[in-house]
């Protein structure tokens, strides 16, 4: 999987649930209000990681909207907004 920078988060607005899990993005520096946040797993574990990355960035001042599936996989969406 390639790296997310800030750079390519902010270009397409998605993150996924396992780059902010692993603290491997920053999200301090985002510049848009509105935030998806991308996880991909098998079975339930999808929504699993998609919650746990909403309760982490809950302490960065972001705000659960939504959560969404995406296609007919295992992918959900969940939407975020920064208070």
């Amino acid at each position: 999987m390639p790296q997310e920078t800030i750079e390519s988060v902010a270009r397409h607005r998605v993150v996924t649930a396992a780059a902010v899990l692993q603290q491997r993005v920053d999200l301090r520096a985002y510049p848009h209000r509105h935030l998806a946040v991308a996880a991909y797993a098998v079975g339930g574990d999808s929504i699993t990681q998609a919650l746990a990355a909403a309760d982490q960035l809950s302490h960065l001042g972001w705000e659960l909207v939504n959560v969404t599936p995406v296609g007919s996989g295992n992918t959900l969406h969940a939407f975020l907004r920064r208070r």
